[in-house]
């Protein structure tokens, strides 16, 4: 009968041994990030990242290829496009009213030294493909092709000269320029670069 009250002694003291320990524990309380949503806040948390690496298709090499290839010839040509398209519009100006052919021919003279001054080294050393993008971007500061162009300044045998040597080259001074269609990828390469340099179309 003595031994009862002894035995209740130490399961009690084992029960708040246990409970003291519990309550000790590092897993007693957990750390959960809360996010609030529409007014509510949720328990959430935030799995480790996992890098995935595979090779990539050849149809993706090839896009990707055509892509930087396309990005550089319009970062090399864009400022050339656009000081042609600047020269030609300030030409186009001058010649308003003036019906004297000498004198339109001074005109038109006078700013293509200036041209070949600044440019024709830079130009002749570009390739056929970056002749092919510089021709569209004179056509969208000018909104007209190069055989026009080269037309009005230069006249109709000049221009089928040039164009001639064009299509043995696989070009054609009479391309045009269609944002919203096949030349999109160009038109988005060149509103990347103007927001780049603060150049507004």
């Amino acid at each position: 009968m003595k031994i009862k009250p002894f035995i209740f002694f130490l399961l009690a003291f084992h029960l708040a041994f246990l409970t003291a320990r519990a309550q000790r524990s590092p897993n007693d309380t957990l750390q959960v990030y809360a996010f609030v949503v529409d007014g509510d806040t949720i328990p959430g948390g935030r799995m480790y990242d996992v890098h995935v690496m595979t090779k990539m298709h050849e149809k993706w090499r090839k896009y990707w290829r055509e892509w930087t290839r396309l990005r550089n010839a319009v970062y090399v040509t864009y400022p050339y496009a656009k000081a042609a398209g600047k020269v030609m519009n300030e030409v186009n100006a001058q010649l308003v009213g003036v019906t004297d052919k000498d004198k339109r021919r001074s005109i038109i003279k006078a700013r293509e030294k200036d041209l070949k001054r600044e440019f024709a080294d830079k130009i002749t050393n570009l390739s056929v493909y970056q002749g092919k993008v510089l021709m569209k971007l004179i056509y969208r500061e000018t909104g007209n092709n190069c055989y026009n162009i080269i037309q009005e300044y230069k006249g109709g045998f000049t221009a089928g000269f040039w164009q001639t040597i064009a299509v043995v080259l696989g070009s054609s001074l009479k391309q045009n320029y269609e944002p919203q269609e096949k030349d999109r990828e160009i038109e988005f390469i060149v509103q990347d670069v103007e927001r780049m340099y603060g150049h507004r179309s």
